[in-house]
């Protein structure tokens, strides 16, 4: 918190700071016995009618009434990473893109419009990695009607937590009614130690996703168009551990997408019966042997917030979290007019 030299807490903020990352202190409306303050760090992302909205990390909102802070001063635009490969937003949600590629895609100025005939929200959603090249309004419009043509509900993927993220389109959404319906992180760690884990000698390596490898995934019923997203990306490896006989469905599987020095890893699932006994680290360690030969140095993974197994999983292999991506959903029908800032 911001100190004066009389040793007197300051608020030293002002609705001119909006898009900055702030750290406040504010009076707790309701404290429990001994607690009077809390503090919150996030950008802040609007100051109106007296109330504060500072998005934090997580992506989650909250709302401060201007009369309850107590300390507040602008930070750093992000934390300086202590452990990891080093690596901007941008260049990391460019490779996740390219590593997931839709079937159909169209560009809005600095959005791309992606669609795969509803093959996971990844591959049907907007990619926001600049300003369309219409207003805010407009260009939701464009995109309600792109998705609506194709029988698919409108997304917009958005990322908040580290340098060049979007709490500011994140506010700007919540306030027009779009709904956040799934918040996911992306992790990333040295490739090098991943490789070293587990014994990748049963792990069969492939340059496509065979039946048996399909028979593992836990998504059912894959069309020709989610292959054809499974099969996408510069450089694509799948990876089987044989089951106990011909007719049994693997035993394990994974995917990986080598592109420059990034290898990401995906659908990465051992059958449940043979869980704990090191499955998805031999598959994970053979997939990232084949990438350090195509040249990759380190590695990325998406992992949905509330999946505490496999966060325990990779933070023990040496990933951590670099930004927390989420999915909003356009509201229903007249609700988006309706919700609009004016």
């Amino acid at each position: 918190m911001e100190i004066s030299a009389a040793g007197r807490l300051e608020v030293r903020i002002t609705a001119a700071d909006v898009g900055k990352r702030v750290s406040v202190r504010s009076l707790i409306e309701h404290e429990a016995p001994g607690e009077k303050f809390t503090d919150t760090v996030g950008v802040l992302t609007s100051w109106d009618n007296g109330v504060l909205l500072i998005t934090r990390k997580s992506g989650e909102s909250v709302r401060i009434a201007e009369s309850a802070l107590v300390a507040g001063k602008t930070v750093p635009a992000a934390p300086a990473r202590r452990r990891g490969p080093a690596a901007s937003y941008e260049e990391l949600a460019r490779v996740a893109a390219r590593a997931w590629r839709p079937v159909e895609s169209e560009r809005l100025g600095g959005w791309e419009l992606r669609a795969a005939s509803g093959f996971t929200r990844r591959a049907n959603s907007v990619l926001p990695l600049g300003a369309p090249d219409a207003p805010l309004d407009e260009a939701l419009d464009v995109v309600r009607r792109w998705y609506g043509e194709r029988g698919l509900p409108a997304y917009v993927q958005t990322a908040t937590g580290a340098e060049g993220t979007q709490e500011l389109l994140c506010a700007e959404l919540e306030q027009r009614g779009w709904v956040r319906e799934v918040t996911a992180e992306l992790w990333v760690g040295p490739l090098a130690p991943i490789a070293d884990r587990g014994d990748p000698a049963g792990v069969v390596l492939s340059r496509q996703a065979d039946e048996g490898w399909l028979a593992r995934y836990q998504r059912k019923g894959v069309s020709e168009v989610a292959l054809r997203v499974l099969e996408s990306g510069p450089s694509v490896w799948f990876a089987t551990v044989p089951g106990e006989s011909a007719q049994a469905p693997p035993a394990a599987i994974g995917r990986c997408v080598v592109d420059g020095r990034w290898a990401g890893f995906a659908a990465v699932e051992v059958d449940p019966v043979l869980r704990r006994r090191g499955l998805g680290t031999a598959v994970m360690a053979a997939l990232a042997r084949q990438a350090l030969d195509g040249g990759a140095s380190a590695a990325w993974l998406q992992v949905e917030a509330d999946n505490a197994a496999a966060r325990a999983l990779y933070a023990g292999m040496g990933f951590a979290a670099h930004h927390a991506y989420h999915h909003y959903r356009a509201p229903e029908g007249a609700a988006a007019a309706g919700n609009r800032s004016s």
